[in-house]
């Protein structure tokens, strides 16, 4: 596996990921089960996706792997989203969750463009 202590949007990834933890468990302790899974199964799945595309045995292994960490971005934008709309989350927390994935889904488009797999 390639170090990832240097990847930029490994960097972001798992700390963001630590952050969806503690959400989950502050929407478990207001007795919120269905979307507080969702969310931390999508919020998680971003860097654990990236984790396995540096493992990649190929180019194509690689971009695919990143491609469904940033799919599970734009999954996890919805639910931050949703979770705010629906008064679970605070504006101070929807402001800082968003800021964050928009940061990664930026990183993790660039590295899908760079491999070929996005066309703009």
């Amino acid at each position: 596996m390639n170090d990832l202590k240097n990847s930029k949007v490994y960097q972001k990834a798992y700390p963001f990921s630590v952050d969806i933890v503690f959400f989950y468990k502050k929407l478990v302790a207001k007795n919120e089960y269905v979307l507080s899974k969702q969310i931390l199964k999508s919020g998680t799945s971003i860097s654990a996706n990236i984790v396995e595309a540096n493992g990649g045995i190929s180019k194509n292994d690689f971009s695919a792997k990143m491609s469904i960490a940033y799919k599970e971005c734009l999954e996890t934008k919805f639910w931050i989203k949703l979770l705010y709309d629906t008064d679970y989350m605070e504006k101070e927390e929807f402001d800082d969750l968003t800021k964050k994935v928009n940061e990664i889904g930026r990183i993790l488009f660039a590295i899908l463009k760079s491999c070929g797999r996005v066309k703009v």
